[in-house]
């Protein structure tokens, strides 16, 4: 991959599944990494990997929703490497649960994580990518950041914000003519353990849910995603979709409207296990 060689590259949620592939390839391409995760032992998985490819890397546990332990992480990632070029905003969570039956701090802890984030990380490192000359925002949405589907709504919600807050900030950064480039990222099903890690509402099992994502949803690698999203940051794409399941869906949005609604609902209620 070129076009990464000697850049300082920070990559959130770096311990497994995209964040991992991500390090790598850009360690692969000549990339100096800061890589963090709330996941210590698959954190330094990741280090090592890194460290075997002869890459520079930087590795932190890190606390995405801490906002000032984040604050502080960007200031400690300027001054070990000098600069900083890219942050990819890749950390997340996932949930399953009807609004109805959601715990009000089950939706809370999914928008912690997966906006706030993202939030915390872009308003962290910007000063530090506009003072480089050269930088890049690269946020992690989702599909789901594209269409809603029943059981996902804090999901939905957290992702859907990413995207408006990305695209907002894409076009803030040209307006203002500040060196840095923007682009958001939707995944479709990537092989990962998202679903294994996911929680559930009372009454839904965890490990079904994430059984029926695992055979029938998940379709990419994590390898492959990562190409996908490091070619398109290359090209400075405003957003990529991920995955032939992907680029299918939104389509299908697009050309359905509102209309897609009726016709996810019934599918979903095929494809997910019935509630205790």
């Amino acid at each position: 991959m070129e076009g990464f060689a000697g850049k300082v590259a920070v990559v959130t949620g770096a311990g497994s599944g995209i964040g991992r592939a991500l390090a790598v390839e850009l360690g692969r391409s000549g990339a100096k990494l800061a890589i963090s995760d709330i996941d210590t032992e698959g954190l330094a998985q990741t280090e090592a990997a890194l460290v075997a490819l002869g890459a520079q890397v930087k590795a932190d546990r890190l606390n995405v929703t801490e906002r000032e332990t984040v604050i502080s992480y960007a200031e400690s990632v300027k001054s070990h490497f000098g600069t900083v070029n890219q942050i990819y905003n890749n950390a997340g969570i996932a949930y399953t649960g009807d609004i109805e039956i959601s715990p009000f701090k089950d939706i809370e802890r999914v928008i912690d994580v997966d906006f706030w984030g993202v939030v915390n990380g872009t308003k962290a490192f910007l000063p530090h990518l506009i003072e480089s000359g050269d930088g890049h925002v690269v946020n992690v949405s989702s599909i789901f950041g594209l269409f809603s589907v029943p059981g996902q709504a804090a999901y939905n919600s957290a992702k859907f914000a990413v995207r408006g807050f990305t695209e907002a900030l894409r076009q803030e950064m040209m307006l203002a003519g500040h060196p840095v480039k923007v682009t958001c990222v939707h995944p479709g099903g990537i092989k990962t353990a998202i679903a294994r890690n996911a929680t559930a509402a009372e009454g839904l099992d965890s490990n079904e849910l994430a059984q029926v994502f695992d055979k029938r949803l998940a379709n990419t690698s994590p390898e492959r995603a990562a190409r996908i999203i490091l070619s398109a940051v290359a090209k400075n794409r405003a957003r990529v979709l991920v995955g032939p399941d992907a680029k299918a869906l939104d389509v299908l949005v697009r050309l359905t409207g509102s209309g897609y609604q009726r016709l996810f609902s019934s599918v979903v209620g095929r494809l997910l296990p019935s509630r205790t």
